[in-house]
């Protein structure tokens, strides 16, 4: 595989010729991609409910069975691990040695959360995440009936406090991040097949929704559909589509796609320079190196 450039200035951010390096196989569908201190990517087996590792030395092992169908993770700034659940429709916590655990958002008034996807914390320690419906099908969650009427994106504020809805207009809200300064929040639609981007106001309020990119394909999971989504360290977004993983100026422009052997899921950024994106991709995980790094949010200083 290589990587399909569109514009020049894709060249500025991976070589044209860079390996997509395949680390590890033989999973059933692989999502919630999160590098580790210790040199490892914690990643989920979502059909197989498990978690796993994977280790450069180690290779992989299994760190929770079952694992609820978890989707999305993240760490917050003091290093706690931040888990989207499927089966349980919640956001939790767990403590970095992992003997702690505690949900923090199971509930919209007296309805039950969707099934929470993906996961971001900002600087100030609050808690976004998407909630769309997959964890209520056959094979990435417990099939059952959606107790909502809409989808949305949520915040948790920093230290607690009560569950904010920010937007309910989506019809698969899935991945999600800030700009660097988190002025704005991209939001992407998997049914829509584009991604919205929204000013970021105080509490993370959100204002000006506006379509940033559309058309990553047509939706067909088959093929390939907008899904996780990071951005670099200066502004650029990536999100998974048909291919592989789309490149986007901060203007909105399409610079390319780096090419994935399989139907990818996720991506994150990982190894000690936060260099490498690290790509859930169906049964196998893959690793590109890139010119740039991620974006640091605060677990990665």
């Amino acid at each position: 595989m290589a990587v399909d450039v569109h514009s020049e200035k894709l060249r500025d951010l991976v070589d044209e010729n860079a390996e997509v390096e395949q680390i590890a196989t033989g999973f059933t569908f692989t999502e919630g991609p999160i590098w580790m201190k210790d040199g490892s990517l914690h990643f989920s087996d979502m059909p197989a409910d498990k978690r796993r590792r994977w280790h450069p030395e180690e290779g992989v092992t299994v760190l929770r069975d079952p694992s609820n169908k978890c989707n999305g993770m993240t760490l917050d700034n003091d290093g706690n691990l931040i888990v989207c659940e499927h089966v349980t429709s919640s956001v939790v916590r767990e403590s970095p040695d992992g003997s702690k655990r505690e949900a923090l958002a199971t509930h919209w008034g007296d309805n039950e959360l969707n099934s929470p996807n993906d996961v971001i914390v900002a600087s100030d320690g609050s808690i976004l995440f998407s909630d769309p419906t997959y964890g209520r099908m056959p094979g990435f969650g417990l099939e059952r009936e959606q107790d909502l009427d809409f989808q949305g994106v949520y915040r948790i504020p920093a230290g607690g406090g009560d569950l904010q809805l920010l937007v309910d207009d989506f019809k698969q809200p899935n991945g999600l991040c800030f700009s660097p300064d988190e002025s704005l929040l991209y939001v992407n639609d998997t049914e829509r097949a584009h991604i919205r981007v929204f000013d970021v106001g105080p509490d993370h309020q959100l204002s000006n929704g506006r379509v940033f990119a559309e058309n990553i394909g047509d939706g067909d999971l088959a093929k390939g559909v907008v899904d996780g989504m990071k951005i670099d360290e200066r502004g650029d977004v990536y999100v998974t589509g048909p291919e592989g993983i789309w490149v986007f100026s901060p203007e909105g422009e399409h610079l390319g796609t780096i090419q994935v052997p399989e139907p990818t899921g996720n991506l994150n950024w990982g190894d000690d320079d936060w260099k490498s994106l690290y790509i859930p991709s169906s049964t196998s995980i893959y690793r590109v190196r890139m010119k740039v790094g991620g974006n640091r949010l605060g677990y990665m200083h």
